[in-house]
């Protein structure tokens, strides 16, 4: 089992950085995925990136604008975020599954409880 906890979250102005973090606490697994995902108001939950066991994945919508990292030794992430646009805005969620990484919502198994970033134009 495994708890997840996100920071970082906040508000910014289009153009500019902010970066989320994700822990765990409970049990350490080794080949587990960790992964972003985003819901704005209105929209159906989105992944936004995901690396640890196997390839490094983007939503096309963030490639060269995000960079996913996972602290190999723990169940941990941060996602620096640059360049942010208003549709960026959103609340932001961690979440966790032993096994390959995917950006499909229904593959994960363990969630936190978000963080919310507002990109304002």
């Amino acid at each position: 089992q495994l708890h997840l906890v996100e920071s970082g979250g906040g508000s910014v102005q289009a153009g500019g950085s902010l970066t989320v973090s994700c822990a765990a606490s409970g049990n350490h697994y080794n080949n587990y995925c960790i992964a972003w995902f985003r819901q704005a108001p209105g929209k159906e939950r989105e992944g936004v990136a995901a690396s640890g066991f196997g390839p490094t994945l983007y939503d096309d919508s963030v490639k060269g604008r995000f960079t996913i990292s996972h602290d190999t030794t723990k169940v941990a992430s941060t996602l620096q975020m640059t360049s942010l646009k208003p549709d960026d805005t959103a609340m932001y969620y961690c979440a966790a599954r032993l096994g390959r990484c995917s950006l499909a919502e229904v593959a994960f198994n363990f969630w936190g409880q978000g963080t919310q970033v507002t990109v304002s134009s």
